[in-house]
């Protein structure tokens, strides 16, 4: 079998399975092998019944005595019980809405039982176990024997109508019959970090004899992936390198003299940040440089100096913002404290009513600073002399989206990008290699420190009533929901991007209403949600700046970077929720006016870990410690959202060994420096390129 035949081709798989597989991204019979295992149970130990112990996950070999099949109407739902023995005694097995099982099982049946000892109300039993029938109660090796007992079974991401059973059902047979898979690892790469070959490894992934097996196919697929993004990081440092940029005058007496009257004074990591911006920008290569501060710590007075520097010297800047809220607040901020240069700066977004005139004044070099959204890379905009282009929260532009900013530039732009997401170490080394970094770690010394508290569920109602006090003082309030209500997603489960903002609608339309109805009835509260559509979005935000509500109550797609200098309390609903990064940029939308700012952390949890996370944003100095915090807690999936990035989810988890990442990083330098075209590794080239069409961090 080919590992690109289509899954309708494989023996049971009909066009209902089909269907049901492309919701987990299967449509091909590589996609199906290349499904790895989120988790495994160990069930290898056969346990004879009468040594069985209390929360054990164990397998048992026996016959069912008797099977019944029950409704229990009080919970409305069917229940089967078999009570199974062996020549050590009996236990009882239960599975909860399964009626199926009592049809396939009966008395006499032999078989292997996989599960976990439960115990309950005076009773032991074996809870919803997986069950083959066989006469053999071991393995003759994890491909030849069982496939769901006797021992280490993998657990796989699971949709409607296909369960981990299933994928095990259908996997086994296929791996005996495919081709054989060419690798495209380096042989020297593989002996000299211990890795196995491929066609061994993709069958000890799925079907290993022990977990160490497991672990090390595990090993092998994470390492490919951090193997192929750093070659990845190096190719592009090395193109850029190679690349012409206009290289800026920049006149630091001048420069100085625009600090010096601003209405504040720069921070020491603003100026160091400043500097090494400068530095590049200087230089006749590009620019590729990522600005991180926290909310708040002045990253766009930096890049809006840098824009500057581009229009003295007679070219152009583009800045560009995620949201139209966003690009607002950024013109706004950059007339506003550089008032000379109010004519040289436009606003360009969706909304923008006289796109016309303003497009003729960018492609003549009227505009040299041109702030706005993706609008600024559309068809028709064309630029006279593009020096630099900042991109803010994006930390990657996409190679079409940079094509599209070079059309008609004899030079490559200086590229700088800022985000307020505090990026760990081990993340900033391996996701953004190739961008160099500047950060800023400091707040301006104007601000108050931000008071932050975790509500317990007893003390709900008098947080209520204090953020009621304040409101009454004239100031505002922002709730942030969690995304998903409490049960909606199990482990394992694969939402549609429509059903995740079906639940995040639901969760805040019900908070609004909570609140609005029963919480401040006397209140003027809003709502802001993902399905609006952005001049909805945009005039909410509006209306709550210019003080037409008291509450804004907003799921946590609320805008990045929003700026409401008189709302001064943070309520965040289910913080247990969100991670310490996120919470932490949640945090910084208060504490930008004179008034004193407030973040209520609610949580009906009184689990110690998520207590301990939760009090650590208390104690933290900066975003960036809680961020390495969060990546040892949460890892890398939670906090980049593995489905924004593109990248495989085994590689995700494997951002948390820094070992792995200074290996992979090693490796790829390793053959890089020596075969920088691949041309000695003609599999790896292949590979390499499919690998830079499916990465997506943008």
């Amino acid at each position: 079998m080919e590992l690109s035949a289509e899954i309708s081709k494989i023996s049971g798989i009909g066009p209902k399975f089909v269907k049901q597989f492309e919701k987990l991204k299967i449509k091909t019979v590589k996609d199906l092998l290349w499904h790895f295992p989120f988790r495994y149970d160990d069930y290898s130990k056969i346990v004879p019944i009468g040594e069985l112990a209390i929360n054990q996950p164990a397998t048992i070999h026996g016959v069912i005595n008797k099977i019944s099949i029950r409704r229990s109407w009080k919970k409305n739902m069917i229940i089967v019980e078999a009570l199974i023995i062996d020549d050590t005694g009996g236990i009882k097995a239960v599975w909860f809405n399964q009626p199926y099982i009592g049809k396939i099982l009966h008395q006499g049946s032999e078989a292997n039982f996989a599960g976990k000892i439960i115990s309950s109300k005076n009773e032991i039993y074996l809870s919803n176990p997986t069950y083959e029938v066989t006469s053999s109660r071991g393995s003759s090796g994890a491909m030849n024997g069982p496939k769901h007992t006797a021992g280490v079974i993998p657990v796989y991401p699971e949709t409607r109508g296909i369960t981990s059973k299933g994928i095990r059902f259908i996997l086994k047979p296929i791996l005996k019959e495919i081709d054989h898979i060419d690798d495209f690892m380096p042989p020297e790469i593989l002996k000299k970090y211990v890795l196995p070959e491929i066609n061994l490894a993709i069958r000890k992934i799925h079907f290993p004899l022990n977990l160490s097996e497991a672990e090390g196919a595990r090993k092998r697929f994470a390492f490919e992936e951090l193997f192929l993004l750093q070659l990845n990081n190096l190719k592009i440092k090395s193109k850029l390198a190679q690349e012409k940029a206009i290289a800026l005058d920049v006149d630091v007496d001048y420069l100085r003299k625009l600090t010096e009257e601003l209405p504040f004074a720069l921070t020491e990591s603003q100026k160091k940040s400043l500097h090494e911006i400068i530095s590049d920008i200087k230089k006749p290569r590009p620019m590729n440089r990522l600005l991180q501060g926290d909310v708040g710590s002045g990253k766009t007075v930096i890049a809006a100096l840098a824009a500057i520097m581009a229009s003295k010297n007679g070219k152009q800047a583009a800045f560009l913002a995620p949201t139209e809220v966003l690009a607002q607040q950024h013109f706004q901020t950059i007339t506003k404290l550089f008032p000379e240069f109010d004519h040289d700066v436009c606003l360009l977004t969706g909304a923008t009513a006289d796109k016309k005139t303003i497009l003729r004044d960018v492609e003549n070099g009227v505009f040299k600073i041109v702030v706005g959204t993706h609008a600024i890379i559309q068809k028709g905009v064309k630029f006279k002399e593009l020096a630099l282009a900042v991109v803010d929260e994006q930390h990657r532009f996409g190679v079409e989206q940079r094509a599209t900013l070079l059309r008609n530039q004899k030079l490559v732009p200086h590229f700088l990008s800022m985000s307020a997401t505090p990026i760990p170490r081990t993340l900033s080394l391996t996701i953004f290699g190739d961008l160099e970094l500047s950060t800023i770690t400091e707040l301006p010394a104007d601000r108050k420190p931000i008071v932050t508290k975790v509500v317990a569920p007893e003390n709900r109602q008098k947080a209520y009533g204090f953020i009621e006090e304040q409101i009454k003082k004239g100031r505002q309030a922002f709730v942030i929901c969690p995304r998903i209500e409490p049960g909606q997603q199990e482990e394992g489960k694969i939402l549609t991007e429509m059903q995740k903002k079906m639940l995040e609608l639901k969760s805040v339309k019900q908070e609004f209403e909570k609140l609005s109805q029963q919480i401040f009835p006397k209140l003027k509260l809003v709502m802001l949600h993902g399905k609006m559509k952005s001049k909805e979005k945009e005039q909410i935000m509006k209306d709550f700046k210019d003080k037409k509500f008291d509450i804004l109550v907003s799921t946590s797609v609320i805008e990045v970077g929003v700026d409401v200098p008189n709302a001064t309390i943070m309520m965040i609903e289910g913080a247990d929720r969100f991670g310490l990064a996120q919470l932490y940029q949640f945090r910084g939308r208060v504490g930008r006016g004179v008034h004193q700012s407030f973040c209520l952390l609610f949580t009906d949890s009184t689990s110690d870990t998520v207590q301990r996370r939760l009090n650590s944003l208390l104690t933290a100095k900066n975003g960036f410690e809680l961020a390495e915090k969060d990546l040892e807690l949460r890892g890398p999936g939670q906090f980049m959202g593995e489905t924004q990035t593109g990248f495989p989810d085994i590689a995700m988890r494997a951002l948390q060994n820094m070992e792995m990442v200074k290996s992979a990083r090693s490796a790829a330098e390793e053959i890089f420096s020596n075969d920088p075209d691949f041309k000695n590794h003609p599999l790896l080239s292949v590979r390499f390129k499919k690998f830079e069409k499916q990465i997506h961090l943008e």
